[in-house]
């Protein structure tokens, strides 16, 4: 059951590097791919009612040197944040912006995102949205799919009838 529901999900794994999740513990352990870990890969949409507080005394904040296109102004400047969540062993980095304070609230709702799909699991709201995201896209594709089906037909059949001009 698990593993479909996750193999559903793995191609909404290939995320921008500037949003990642990191085991902290060890290299060994961030590489091992375990249902937990990809369940909480998943999270980073917003506006979700029912998500987890996080509480301050629970991180550890550090502002690293950002990577990518900027230049002297990304490449000098600390202004990614990593957050960790101490008890769960949570990491998020961020870097989106070049402002640290805008680079701290994003990190702080993602983390939020990731904790409540680290905690409630399939039950999360973050996974029912992705669900109910994908069904609505395999929906779409199928109805198109058979709309095409049934222009090629009509085709075939006028040009099937003789007297169709």
């Amino acid at each position: 059951m698990i593993s479909s529901i996750l193999s559903s999900f793995l191609p909404l794994l290939r995320r921008a590097p500037t949003l990642s999740v990191l085991r902290w513990n060890s290299a060994k352990e961030f590489l091992d791919i375990k249902p937990t870990t990809l369940l909480y890969l998943i999270a980073e949409k917003k506006g979700f009612v029912d998500l987890p507080a996080v509480v301050e005394d629970d991180l550890e904040e550090q502002f690293v040197r950002g990577h990518g296109p900027g230049g002297q102004a990304t490449n000098k400047t600390n202004n990614c944040v990593v957050l960790k969540h101490v008890p769960s062993g949570i990491v998020v980095k961020c870097h989106q912006t070049r402002s640290v304070d805008q680079n701290r609230k994003i990190a702080r709702s993602i983390l939020q995102e990731k904790l409540d799909v680290y905690y409630k699991g399939i039950n999360s709201e973050v996974l029912k949205e992705r669900k109910e995201q994908q069904w609505k896209k395999q929906e779409k594709k199928r109805k198109a799919k058979d709309n095409l089906e049934r222009k090629k037909q009509f085709k075939d059949l006028l040009k099937e009838s003789p007297d169709a001009t």
